[in-house]
């Protein structure tokens, strides 16, 4: 079809997405609309599925209101979302709870007692994978233990986008990349959830659904879905990968050579690689990480994450607010950063040194610590605030490079992405931490852009997914940012310093967050 449309859902935890794209890959129209989830004072994070579910709907029906004669056009939807969490339903495809989302720290005991347990070095090595509370088996071991009522009901275990992929379709299915990192074998990427006996949680295999690849099979609009949505029954539906292999793959992480890296720049901070095949697979003796399937066959993708990296620079702008507002300043963070790239730029290097562990979650990459907490150390009288906003940047790229030296070599370049990637200041400095040159990618919305690609091969539109890249990345890459060497060498003194503090805290921390509790 020459003016045919594919549509990337991409449900994030903020936003919920619906994007139209050509077959070439240039975005038409988008409609958003904001999610909701509640935090509950025992650590729970939780979502209303029906709600999610209309919200979707919504976002289609506005997408065809943008785009002319949608419904004919449509050539197939994809459907990405957050990732980790559980979303319960029962045997009528009716949610049994609120969906317990990838925020939800009410397994932390049992996630961090489990990195203890003999079976934790096999169940690392069989999935490539490190164990935290927001993974779906913590998250059934908990319920498995207080509310055992809730699983009684349940028949299927789904995450974000399974749940809606259900209601778009019917089918009852998840896809390789989520199944794999949390219950399988990376290597043959099937189903191998030891971990649940180990849990104490085996009845719970009962509610993993089957494993579909979403580059090969698609599922078809209901009628019911059809009607919620406004478009035609019988339209392909794509089962995507997690959102965060989607985001990487609309923003140029695919290399069959593996010589590529890519950072989202976002709330939280993901560091890719791509492993050609399972004996590029590099473990790490923290035990921590991802290894998730790509949407290539044999080809994964090696992941470290950040609990959070936009969320320190949000904080400090907040703290320069607060200090506004006292005196009857009103000031928003995008008042704060107009300028905020050249002032940077203006302040020494590597003059304070941070710690971006500003979650309350403590960190998860490379290093598996929950009490870790975010901190200043080598500030100065004279220092000011540009001082520390660059100490704030400086510290979220030692954090990079942190994430990939756990993962073997740093990327030979580096694509980023994310709302910080936009910074002059943030790209430079990354690529001299990183001592690797750094490309912007200029797709707006990169994740749903990912579901698309995958709509796109199934469909047959490219042959693979590298003829389909060529045509949706490869164009929209930006220019280099090339390491400044004088940087460089300033930041590899810094970055071995930044990992000596980080391994000095590590105690510290544990008895400030005990202290704390005293």
């Amino acid at each position: 079809m020459k003016d045919g449309v594919l549509i990337g859902i991409d449900a994030g935890t903020s936003v919920i997405k619906s994007v139209a794209f050509t077959t070439t890959g240039e975005q038409i129209a988008a409609a958003a609309t904001p999610n909701h989830f509640v935090t509950l004072a025992d650590g729970g994070a939780e979502q209303d599925m029906a709600r999610t579910w209309a919200d979707t709907a919504i976002t289609l029906k506005l997408l065809a209101e943008k785009v002319p004669d949608l419904a004919a056009r449509l050539i197939a939807i994809s459907v990405t979302g957050q990732g980790d969490g559980t979303w319960l339903i029962d045997k009528a495809g009716e949610p049994v709870a609120p969906a317990w989302l990838w925020l939800d720290a009410r397994s932390g005991a049992i996630a961090e007692d489990f990195t203890r347990h003999p079976d934790y070095a096999a169940h690392y090595a069989r999935t490539g994978t490190g164990v935290n509370a927001c993974q779906m088996s913590m998250q059934l071991a908990w319920m498995t233990r207080n509310r055992p009522e809730v699983l009684t009901r349940a028949t299927t275990g789904f995450h974000c986008k399974d749940w809606l992929y259900f209601k778009l379709t019917g089918d009852r299915r998840t896809d390789p990349s989520e199944a794999n990192f949390t219950f399988g074998d990376y290597e043959s990427r099937s189903y191998a959830p030891h971990i649940l006996d180990s849990l104490g949680a085996s009845e719970t295999k009962r509610l993993l659904p089957e494993m579909v690849e979403g580059t090969e099979v698609a599922g078809h609009l209901t009628r019911e879905a059809a009607l919620a949505t406004g478009l035609r029954a019988g339209t392909p539906i794509v089962l995507g990968y997690v959102d965060v292999l989607c985001t990487g793959l609309g923003g140029g992480l695919f290399d069959p050579a593996g010589q590529t890296g890519c950072t989202i720049v976002g709330s939280t901070g993901m560091h890719m690689k791509i492993a050609p095949t399972a004996g590029h697979v590099r473990l790490n003796s923290e035990r921590s990480g991802y290894t998730m399937a790509f949407p290539v066959p044999g080809m994964y993708a090696q992941i470290q994450s950040n609990m959070a990296s936009t969320l320190n620079i949000d904080w400090l702008l907040d703290v320069g607010r607060d200090v506004l507002n006292s005196q009857g300043v009103e000031r928003s963070r995008s008042d704060l950063l107009k300028g905020m790239d050249e002032r940077i730029l203006a302040a020494p290097a590597a003059r304070n040194m941070y710690h971006p562990y500003i979650s309350k979650a403590g960190e998860r990459g490379p290093v598996l610590e929950p009490s870790a907490r975010a901190m200043f150390s080598g500030l100065e009288i004279g220092m000011g605030f540009a001082d520390l906003m660059r100490g704030v940047f400086e510290g979220l790229c030692y954090a990079s490079r942190d994430c990939y030296a756990a993962m073997g070599d740093i990327p030979r370049e580096v694509r980023v992405t994310g709302g910080a990637a936009r910074s002059q200041a943030l790209r430079l400095m990354m690529a001299s931490v990183l001592k690797a040159p750094i490309r912007s990618v200029s797709r707006e919305e990169a994740g749903a852009a990912g579901a698309a690609m995958m709509a796109a091969v199934q469909q047959k539109i490219y042959p693979d997914m590298a003829a389909c890249a060529a045509v949706w990345v490869d164009p929209l890459l930006g220019s280099i940012t090339a390491p400044d060497t004088s940087l460089s060498n300033v930041y590899d003194g810094g970055f071995a310093i930044y990992k000596q503090t980080r391994e000095t805290m590590r105690p510290l921390w544990r008895a400030m967050v005990a202290n704390r509790a005293s």
